[in-house]
């Protein structure tokens, strides 16, 4: 199911976190990502920066950990990547799986 959506950088109004595992970002012409869970961020950020692990890190009411360092996804279809492409969002099939930390 190809949804009605698409990730522009200019309006940034995709919440990818939210996205269902093995959603596929179309990337321009060729290239097809899809996405396999959440990034856990680790120990490195605060190597890099001294506060970005508490940046990417929360809790929501319920006292659950909430991890916003991004999604990872694997490779589908490759292809050459340029600033200004578009990216359109292809639903899975339903039932529709949440991220989880890979």
């Amino acid at each position: 199911m190809v949804a009605s959506l698409c990730y522009d950088r200019r309006h940034r109004g995709t919440d990818q976190l939210q996205l269902p595992r093995k959603t596929r970002l179309c990337i321009g012409a060729d290239a097809v990502v899809e996405l396999t869970g959440l990034r856990n961020p680790c120990v490195q950020l605060e190597r890099f920066k001294a506060g970005l692990m508490a940046a990417v890190l929360s809790r929501d009411a319920q006292g659950r950990l909430l991890r916003k360092a991004g999604v990872m996804g694997i490779v589908v279809s490759g292809g050459v990547v340029y600033p200004e492409d578009r990216i359109d969002v292809v639903l899975p099939d339903l039932p529709h799986r949440p991220l989880e930390p890979v």
